[in-house]
């Protein structure tokens, strides 16, 4: 995967995302037998992998730790496995937590379509914000969701030593177990906490992010993934340069104008001040180039003149 650094922001490190240090453990290794065994990680909501969808969102993340089998992902990742394997969420957390060294962790499975950066950095905000051992989202009917939360992870470790020392250990044990003697901060989001458990769900999923709200951020999001960019744009900019380039001079300079500004930006070796710059640039000269068209004298895309002073009227004569 290929990343860019630039402005003093580490490779791998989207401008905007927190810049406190933090690890995060997904949990991908579940039976999915809701989806009939297939490989849930692996399905595809926008082209993208459910699992490359959720190590997006956790991009900034000093280490993290992925408890399944190995497989290729978006970026590269620590794997861990529980012993035995499909001993359940808690041998899962616990095997992931022990590649770890961040004062707090971020624990998620790896079903989750809508989970986005800015999701991350609520719940680490909100963790930081008091003295509660872990911040979790709640769905839209104000269930508790721990597998997408941030946890003190000395608070973790504290819960998990008596459960594994007890008879039968941490094999089978539901996530309640774990959870009901930590002090939680509660953060709504019916969004972010969808996950998909059923073919129902993903097709819900499907559908959503082609709404019309989604579409764009959708599929910016998926070609920067499928490219190895770790860059953001403003792309409304982008988007204005295209129009200027369309209806300025012609249909087909729009694309061609919006790709030889990324190349310059990548030429100058820029991030998204670069491409804002070669951007408004392209846009002034479209503006020129459309305006210059106006003027008495010059041919028109269609093959027509600019009317000269003094020429007549169309309907005169």
């Amino acid at each position: 995967m290929t990343s860019f650094e630039h402005s003093g922001t580490p490779a791998g490190r989207p401008p905007g995302r927190t810049a406190v240090a933090y690890d995060a453990v997904v949990l991908a290794g579940g039976g999915a037998r809701r989806l009939g065994g297939a490989d849930k990680p692996g399905v595809r909501v926008g082209g993208r992998a459910l699992l490359d969808r959720v190590l997006a969102a956790c991009a900034d993340a000093s280490a993290t730790v992925v408890v399944a089998d190995p497989r290729p992902t978006v970026r590269p990742v620590r794997w861990a496995r529980e012993e035995p394997p499909g001993a359940g969420p808690v041998a899962a957390l616990d095997a992931g937590l022990r590649r770890t060294t961040a004062d707090d962790v971020l624990v998620l499975s790896a079903d989750l379509p809508f989970l986005a950066a800015g999701t991350v950095r609520r719940l680490l905000t909100a963790l930081r914000a008091g003295t509660a051992d872990g911040a979790l989202l709640t769905d839209a009917d104000g269930r508790d969701q721990p597998l997408v939360a941030a946890y003190r992870t000395a608070a973790l470790r504290r819960e998990l030593a008596p459960l594994g020392a007890a008879p039968g250990g941490l094999t089978g044990l539901p996530l309640r177990r774990l959870t009901a003697g930590l002090h939680l901060t509660r953060v709504p989001d019916p969004v972010a906490s969808f996950d998909c458990d059923t073919w129902d769900d993903i097709a819900t999923a499907r559908a959503r992010i082609r709404e019309h709200d989604h579409v764009l951020d959708e599929w910016i999001s998926a070609v920067k993934d499928e490219l190895g960019i770790d860059l953001d744009v403003d792309t409304g900019v982008l988007l204005d340069l295209a129009r200027d380039a369309a209806h300025g001079v012609a249909r087909p300079a729009a694309p061609l104008t919006t790709f030889l500004v990324g190349y310059a930006a990548a030429r100058a070796e820029g991030g998204p001040e670069a491409v804002a710059e070669a951007a408004h640039r392209a846009a002034a000269l479209a503006l020129r180039w459309a305006k210059e068209a106006e003027e008495p004298g010059s041919t028109a895309s269609d093959g027509s003149t600019a009317a000269q002073p003094g020429d007549p009227a169309p309907d005169a004569g």
